[in-house]
């Protein structure tokens, strides 16, 4: 039997009653069953996805299987395990040892029924078909994408972070949840559509009948919506490269017919990034796995050690308008992915409410390579063009927790502020530098939430910077720098949210700092005529406003 959504006061009652053999499954509402680490999921830990994929290519259905190995961390659990998987696709059956299980769904989320007293590890094969939602706007909507090359040729690709990587696979499908040792991905196709690639390195390829079978796999934890695959007329440029880890192989994989645009922009705009981040960052998080960039038919995704491309092979935005000169010094594509690599893939949020982490340390990324391309002063300059106009500050940076939900367009360019303003204040390059490598060290292949990254700020730097972070994360409204003039002084102070706030900020005369707090405080100068307003430094996001 199954359950299906509907709207209305009705849902509720009857899913808060919902009992299948005297079990009450805890559900509140459909966003909650997604984003929140229910019952039914929080007591096993997935070790590894095994997908298996048959695609029908003319009626764009699939028939797979994910076999996932999982461990039991909690011995008294609920007899359930909730297993995901997005309409319009639904699941067959499902089996542990062989075992056939029962199970019901409640709109996207299995409750599959396991052997009593289960421990120890286990795998469960869940077998699933139907035909996966198409993505019409990849990557914003999630889901297929089915297009055609520039030669009328077959491209096919899967795009999901906004949706999660159960709108074409079944999974655990929580940020907080990725398998400890990895996962394949197997897809036969006719040898007519050209090549399959996928995360990591091939580890098999057989052929038969004019098919040919490829299995691509990484050995490292991996976030759900970044396993991806990519099918077309692929050619693989393979370039060697001596990172700071030792040997790490870098693969183009591109269509056939854009090999000299690859070895024109793509394969030394990526090379200049990465020796760029591993310089900040610390070394590239999976060696193990390999480095590649796939061309994508759209503008771009994160997948890990897979990343797509879709730029056009061309320096600044591909549909961005209003580009700046020093939008136009790199492709802005390959830098904001490719820091998805540290900020994303090696260190990824718990939960969506928290997303301003990868987001904002990818925008912070693009300064970083403009920096290293041309300067200090050049970054901070990318800095303050991009900002005008692009922060609402209308919520908190902070979605709420448990409903998979981020905050919107704010986490970008406000999370890049908070990271820049953070540089600024400690003003201490090397040190920073460090921060940022200690980060991908201490969280190396993580999931973390928000308040982890402002523990570990505070106690590398010394100092607790939670009221910093708090004001900026979690209220909507930036704080303002109140100030007036007096003879021969200049009196101010912070208005924020957030009691106990201190922020050292930096005035726009050279080598003038003031340490403002909640306090009315005041600074002696030599000569109030030449401060008829006071102006802090453009790299801070604050409100100065002069007192009445």
């Amino acid at each position: 039997m199954t359950f299906k959504f509907f709207s209305g006061t009705i849902l509720l009652i009857f899913l808060s009653h919902l009992s299948v053999a005297q079990h009450k499954f805890q559900i509140t509402s459909p966003d909650s069953l997604k984003g929140f680490i229910t019952n039914e999921r929080g007591w096993w830990d997935v070790l590894h996805y095994d997908i298996v994929l048959d695609i029908d290519f003319t009626s764009q259905t699939l028939v797979g299987k994910n076999s996932i190995s999982f461990k039991v961390t909690n011995e008294e659990h609920t007899p359930y395990m909730q297993i995901d998987l997005q309409d319009p696709l639904t699941i067959d059956s499902a089996l542990i040892a062989g075992q056939y299980l029962e199970f019901e769904s409640i709109g996207s989320a299995y409750m599959v029924r396991v052997p009593e007293k289960l421990k120890g590890q286990h795998t469960i094969n869940v077998y699933y078909s139907g035909r996966p939602k198409e993505s019409t706007n990849a990557p914003y909507d999630g889901g297929f994408v089915w297009t055609k090359d520039s030669l009328n040729r077959d491209w096919i690709s899967v795009a999901c972070q906004m949706v999660g990587g159960s709108i074409w696979y079944p999974c655990k499908d929580h940020y907080s949840e990725e398998p400890d040792l990895g996962a394949s991905l197997t897809i036969s196709i006719p040898d007519t559509l050209g090549v399959v690639v996928g995360n990591g390195r091939m580890t098999n390829q057989s052929k038969s009948d004019n098919q040919t079978t490829y299995t691509w796999s990484v050995s490292n934890p991996i976030n759900n919506y970044g396993i991806s695959f990519y099918i077309g007329h692929y050619i693989n440029i393979n370039q060697p490269y001596d990172g700071v880890a030792g040997p790490l192989d870098l693969d183009f994989w591109i269509l056939d017919y854009n090999r000299e645009k690859a070895i024109s922009h793509l394969i030394p705009e990526s090379i200049k990034t990465l020796r760029a981040f591993e310089k900040w960052f610390g070394p590239y998080p999976f060696y193990e796995d390999g480095f590649k960039m796939v061309e994508s038919s759209y503008i771009g995704m994160e997948h890990q050690s897979a990343i797509a491309y879709g730029n056009k092979f061309k320096k600044g935005r591909f549909s961005f308008k209003n580009l700046t000169a020093l939008d136009l010094q790199t492709d802005r594509l390959i830098v904001h992915e490719l820091a998805h690599e540290w900020f994303g893939n090696n260190i990824t949020m718990s939960d969506m409410a928290d997303r301003w982490v990868q987001e904002g340390f990818a925008a912070y990324g693009e300064e970083l390579f403009i920096e290293e391309l041309l300067g200090r002063n050049a970054g901070r300059e990318f800095f303050v063009t991009r900002l005008p106009n692009k922060i609402k500050n209308k919520q908190p940076l902070i979605s709420d927790y448990g409903i998979f939900k981020d905050a919107g367009g704010d986490m970008y360019f406000k999370g890049w502020a908070i990271i820049h303003m953070l540089r600024e204040m400690i003003n201490d390059d090397t040190k920073f530098q460090a921060y940022l490598q200690a980060l991908n060290k201490g969280f190396y292949h993580q999931t973390i939430y928000s308040s982890d990254l402002v523990q570990f700020s505070s106690e590398f730097f010394e100092q607790d910077l939670e009221p910093y972070f708090d004001q900026y994360l979690r209220h909507p409204a930036v704080p303002v720098l109140e100030y007036r003039l007096e003879k021969k002084k200049v009196i101010y102070r912070l208005i924020a949210d957030v009691e106990h706030l201190e922020m050292p900020i930096k005035l726009v005369e050279p080598g003038l700092w003031i340490e403002a707090t909640s306090e009315w405080q005041s600074m002696k100068i030599k000569n109030t005529s030449s401060f008829s307003t006071l102006t802090v430094d453009p790299n801070y996001l604050l409100e100065v406003r002069k007192a009445d």
